[in-house]
């Protein structure tokens, strides 16, 4: 658990960045984070500059410059960095979703048969997800975990999408394994 209080700003800021930087690998224009969270400019700047004095961001100056999150930035978020993660397929109205990765799965309300939801946890973009989408998560690597429903809660702050489910399949492992 981080014990570093972020502002719910800044934590969509930091989360922003965290997504751009792991798609691109490289430093992120103020103007690029601005656009995404749908904010001005110097909005961002200024908060860069705060989110620097707690060691979360590195600024790179220079015309090739930009913003780097650090290694207490991903802790901060509780964003589990790995080398390479397992595949979740994340289907959004009838079509993969690239560039995401799903990171976790929560499971709420399970013994209510009307309020089965799940919450969603995702490294990536969740800009382009709407209420009552359909959504289809799985198989997961293990337990091929298969949820189908849709988007009844967006958390942009958190990247996390709220799921009504409608069905979810966990085949039977083979006794014999």
């Amino acid at each position: 658990m981080s014990s570093i209080d972020l502002t719910s700003s800044q934590k969509k800021i930091l989360r922003t960045l965290t997504n751009l930087h792991r798609e691109s690998e490289d430093t992120i224009k103020g103007e690029e984070i601005a656009e995404e969270v749908n904010r001005n400019p110097g909005t961002i700047r200024n908060q860069m500059q705060s989110l620097k004095a707690l060691q979360l961001v590195e600024g790179v100056p220079g015309p090739k410059g930009g913003y780097k999150p650090t290694a207490t930035a991903y802790e901060a978020l509780e964003i589990q960095q790995m080398n390479n993660p397992a595949s979740v397929p994340l289907e959004h109205e009838g079509e993969d979703v690239e560039g995401v990765i799903v990171e976790e799965i929560d499971l709420s309300s399970v013994h209510h048969p009307d309020l089965c939801r799940a919450e969603v946890h995702i490294q990536g973009s969740i800009t382009d997800f709407h209420e009552d989408d359909s959504i289809i998560v799985g198989p997961t690597p293990l337990s091929k975990l298969k949820i189908e429903g849709h988007v009844d809660g967006i958390d942009e702050t958190d990247s996390i999408l709220v799921l009504q489910i409608d069905d979810m399949v966990a085949p039977a492992q083979n006794s014999d394994q």
